[in-house]
């Protein structure tokens, strides 16, 4: 059964908010312009977030981050600065932020169930000066985000409660799913799997920054 997303209820904000109730009083009123001193910590603490941004047409994406806790720099209450460690050049988040500047980041800290949101505007920058400071294994980073914040509270953990990420017997044991290099051989027939897992393997080990 193909599933109906687009219905006159999905397109009617007051029909859609009836349905699911009113906000309570605590999720209404947590929602600052602003990183406080709590989102400042948090972010101290994360590892890992989530970039989602869009282009003019709508098309989303969401990107993984990930650096020694705090590589994310508090710039000032309401600028963020993310460092662009070396990818796969694919460059998705910055060409969507050409076209629209809008950006959402959900911040997590392993251990803890509650994650940081933040929703705002964003540029690439290759400004030495201001990524200097971002430095890593002895490398500094081409370019960085420069996000604008406008939006910045803490989701609660029931998404993690349910999922159990944290807890490690819910880990799953790597070898009960094929390889990296196993999906891109047989998706893109671009290599075979020993080129493939090769190559992966260099990039892990010679090109994280």
């Amino acid at each position: 059964m193909d599933a109906q997303a687009d219905t006159p209820l999905s397109r009617d904000a007051a029909a859609l908010r009836g349905r699911f109730g009113p906000i309570g009083p605590l999720a209404a009123r947590k929602v600052l312009d602003h990183i406080d001193d709590y989102g400042r910590r948090f972010i101290a603490l994360s590892p890992f977030l989530v970039v989602a941004s869009a282009d003019a047409a709508g098309n989303v994406d969401a990107s993984p981050r990930g650096d020694a806790p705090g590589f994310v720099a508090v710039v000032d209450s309401r600028t963020l600065l993310i460092p662009d460690r070396r990818g796969n050049n694919r460059i998705d988040t910055f060409l969507n932020l050409l076209e629209k500047p809008g950006l959402g980041l959900i911040f997590l800290v392993p251990g803890i169930d509650e994650t940081f949101r933040v929703n705002g505007t964003a540029a690439m920058t290759q400004d030495a000066a201001l990524l200097e400071p971002l430095r890593a294994q002895g490398k500094v980073p081409v370019a960085g985000l420069v996000v604008r914040v406008r939006e910045a509270f803490f989701h609660c953990g029931k998404a993690m409660i349910r999922s159990r990420l944290w807890d490690p017997a819910g880990q799953v044991a790597r070898d009960t799913f094929p390889s990296l290099g196993r999906i891109l051989s047989d998706q893109t027939a671009a290599a075979d799997v020993a080129e493939a897992e090769a190559t992966i393997a260099d990039a892990y080990r010679t090109r994280l920054y």
